[in-house]
């Protein structure tokens, strides 16, 4: 725990604190747009290439606009670069598909089933295609590295340990408040459809499990890919604009998960370009889900 303390002092230490609060009062502000004019919610009104078109927009501005301030107050030349230029523009594109995309199959001709089964093959797919889309830029720019920080090397299991015990009373207190409640647990989203099934147990499990590769996605995209791929062209600058950009696919959430996450993009970001592996961040994210699915399911035992 005290090197990953030492890691966020020498951030904090290090980077231009002028750009930091810029960066802070942008995303705070885009925070604020969002949350008062429902941006979230009418861009998923739409179809799917308006949604995308729209998410691209609102991702692609969290991402670009913190390597702007970066460039000019730190008069560096990050955009003359065919190579960065062709990942920053990619990233957002990447991830604006992985939302809007949105696949329904004939699995089977109980509509109870259907809908769960087509839950349960959501996230893992999206993992798959986001994995292959990465594939391109690793095959270019990085063959012989690990695959986005996909290695156990420097890795350390005690301090993500602690992460999540500090976590536990936040997720308590969260699990108390309306809007967490109304989201939280995803879980509700097939309890209808598996209703009193024998060994429902096994199918609640099989939909955690599969929640859970989303969050394989977001750790490879984000820490590994948006922080240890643009490394290698903006140093640890690639952390602050990680973090915009991850706040931004936080809209849809509750208000005050959204504004941790930018925070949390901090942290983990940090951290992921010290160790160069995103397995302790996958360790938090994937702690931190499944304790907020049982805070929600809990929670909303005890209202009822």
């Amino acid at each position: 725990m005290k090197k990953i303390t030492g890691y966020i002092r020498l951030y904090f230490y290090d980077i231009n604190k002028i750009i930091l609060l810029s960066a802070s009062f942008f995303i705070a502000l885009i925070i604020f747009c969002n949350y008062y004019f429902q941006v979230d919610k009418w861009i998923n009104q739409h179809n799917f290439s308006a949604r995308f078109i729209y998410r691209y927009i609102l991702l692609l501005t969290a991402f670009i606009v913190p390597y702007i301030l970066l460039s000019i107050a730190g008069k560096k030349k990050y955009f003359s670069n065919p190579s960065f230029l062709f990942l920053l523009f990619a990233g957002p594109a990447i991830f604006s598909l992985k939302i809007a995309l949105v696949l329904h199959f004939n699995i089977s001709r109980d509509i109870h089933w259907d809908h769960y089964w087509n839950q349960v093959i959501y996230w893992p797919l999206r993992l798959g295609i986001v994995m292959l889309l990465l594939l391109i830029p690793w095959k270019k720019f990085y063959t012989g590295n690990s695959f986005f920080g996909l290695t156990h090397h420097n890795f350390e299991w005690r301090p993500y340990a602690w992460m999540l015990l500090i976590m536990i009373p936040l997720i308590t207190m969260a699990s108390t408040q309306h809007d967490f409640l109304s989201m939280y647990p995803r879980l509700k989203m097939v309890t209808a459809d598996i209703g009193h099934v024998s060994h429902a147990w096994f199918y609640k499990l099989l939909f955690e499990l599969s929640y859970g590769s989303d969050f394989v996605s977001i750790e490879l995209f984000f820490r590994g890919f948006l922080v240890l791929a643009f490394i290698k062209w903006v140093g640890k600058d690639a952390i602050l604009a990680m973090a915009c950009f991850y706040c931004a696919i936080h809209f849809g959430k509750p208000l005050g998960e959204c504004i941790s996450s930018y925070f949390g993009g901090l942290l983990l970001g940090i951290v992921v370009y010290h160790t160069r592996s995103v397995f302790g961040g996958l360790i938090v994210h994937l702690g931190i889900a499944w304790l907020m699915e049982a805070g929600g399911y809990i929670g909303n035992m005890l209202m009822k």
